[in-house]
This record gives structure tokens, sequence and C-alpha cells, in this order.
């Protein structure tokens, strides 16, 4: 699994958003809409995307 990449895609805006949303945000990298960034595919970064997935697009690549 480890081998596995996700590529991370910011669609909705971290304004309005509760100080722990934004907190996964910073854990993930993101900071601005649009922005993508990829992450190894781990069971923590899992955790953090379930968390605030209706802000996010994900794929596995």
């Amino acid at each position: 699994m480890a081998d596995k990449k996700l590529k991370i895609t910011l669609k909705k805006s971290r304004i309005g958003r509760s100080q722990h949303q934004r907190k996964i945000l910073d854990g993930l990298g993101l900071k601005r809409r649009h922005q993508v960034v990829e992450r190894e595919d781990t069971p923590a970064i899992r955790g953090m995307v379930k968390k605030i997935c209706f802000m996010l697009d994900v794929l596995e690549i």
C-alpha cells in the first residue's frame, strides 16, 4: 500500500471552516483552492482525507 500515491486537490475554500478542518488541510499541505499535492497512501493520510472528503478530489496514482 505504501508504494501507491494519492493526488489530492482542494476544491472548496478553507474560509469559514472550523479550526480542526484547517489544521487537517495544513497537515496535507493544502493552502489554496485548486492546489494539488501528491501524498503516500498511508492510513494516516486516508484518515485525514476521510474527515474532509467533501472539500477534496482524490485520485489514486
